[in-house]
């Protein structure tokens, strides 16, 4: 759905994002970037960073948490 997506966040620990498919407007800290199908972005750890869908089809996409257990502190 346009427009959804989580609010801003971080983790301890480095996120990994694979969008399969749609597009969206990815924030991490001060930097924007719009993904598309088949592209990956990585987040360091502590860097706060939240997506917002912009696609009006199907977004779908794979996060990967480099860690053991989901840690995040919701910022907004």
């Amino acid at each position: 759905m346009v427009g959804s997506g989580p609010r801003l966040h971080r983790h301890p620990y480095s996120e990994t994002f694979i969008v399969r498919r749609g597009e969206a407007l990815f924030t991490a800290g001060d930097e924007q970037v719009v993904l598309a199908g088949a592209q990956v972005l990585v987040v360091p750890a502590s860097v706060p960073h939240k997506f917002e869908v912009l696609d009006r089809g199907f977004f779908e996409s794979v996060h990967i948490h480099a860690n053991d257990r989901f840690v995040t502190e919701w910022l907004e």
